[in-house]
């Protein structure tokens, strides 16, 4: 019953916007959504409730600009390529509660739509062979060739998913239930039988899949999800991830830890007030 309502409470998080006082004139980075490398120059950065920022080596986070959306789903697409999802800015009158698909190429300073403006707001998103796979608690998993026609797949409720580094039709992604696995590009998924439940993946090289569970324990696949290996433990629980190389990034409620040894023990990297 623990594990359920640790769940429950993951999935609140990520499937909708965060209620309470608004926070939108504020300069702190709060609740992390996403976290990803530049390739370009190896900066790391941070999608937020309130902007986007750049985590220095060392020292405070960085806001990019003064552009405040509520970027629910992020990603690092190429050198100098952010592709991102949510809410727009509060003080933008007119804009669309739903950005859709959109592209940065500045670093986050500047959005640019390319579509489903106002209609979609993609919680998870993944630039992988060519494509662009998205996930909304309302369209299911959707895949675009081209970033503007997109096809509906499986409408499975998903925390998290990620796609094969070697083949478009292999995704895993988590679930109240378990890790599940599709061959045929998210059309259909099955339950992982064996697997621990998982909440967060990075699926980075054929023989290296991440996954941080509910309550922060760290584990790693070799073999794409069939077997996992716990690997360490986070202090609190996770809120967004990433791997560059053998480094993990993981944000909590209150800092972004790094971890320089394969997810086996973290450091504070980055507080986040």
């Amino acid at each position: 019953m623990l594990i359920a309502v640790v769940v429950a409470a993951v999935w609140i998080s990520r499937s909708g916007r965060e209620s309470g006082v608004d926070d939108s004139s504020s300069q702190a980075m709060t609740h992390v959504h996403g976290l990803g490398v530049d390739p370009a120059n190896g900066v790391l950065y941070a999608a937020t409730h309130n902007g986007m920022f750049r985590l220095p080596d060392n020292g405070k986070p960085e806001r990019v600009s003064e552009l405040q959306q509520d970027t629910m789903g992020f990603t690092v697409a190429g050198p100098g390529q952010f592709l991102g999802s949510g809410h727009p800015d509060p003080s933008i009158a007119g804009a669309p509660a739903n950005l859709g698909l959109i592209e940065s190429t500045d670093g986050g300073r500047t959005w640019n739509p390319l579509s489903l403006s106002g209609q979609v707001d993609f919680h998870g998103l993944e630039a992988k062979h060519g494509q662009v796979f998205g996930y909304s608690s309302a369209t299911g998993l959707m895949v675009s060739p081209d970033r503007t026609s997109w096809e509906r797949r499986a409408s499975v409720p998903l925390a998290d998913f990620t796609v094969s580094p070697t083949s478009p039709a292999e995704l895993l992604a988590t679930t109240e239930q378990g890790p599940m696995r599709s061959t045929d590009g998210g059309r259909t998924f099955a339950l992982i039988p064996g697997a621990p439940l998982l909440y967060l993946l990075d699926w980075s090289k054929p023989d290296q899949l991440h996954s941080v569970d509910p309550q922060g324990r760290t584990y790693v696949s070799p073999d794409g999800g069939a077997t996992w290996e716990p690997r360490g433990q986070l202090p609190s629980a996770p809120q967004a991830m990433t791997v560059d190389g053998n480094r993990w990034y993981v944000a909590t409620e209150s800092a972004v830890m790094v971890s320089s040894d394969g997810g086996r023990t973290f450091q504070l990297r980055t507080p986040l007030t």
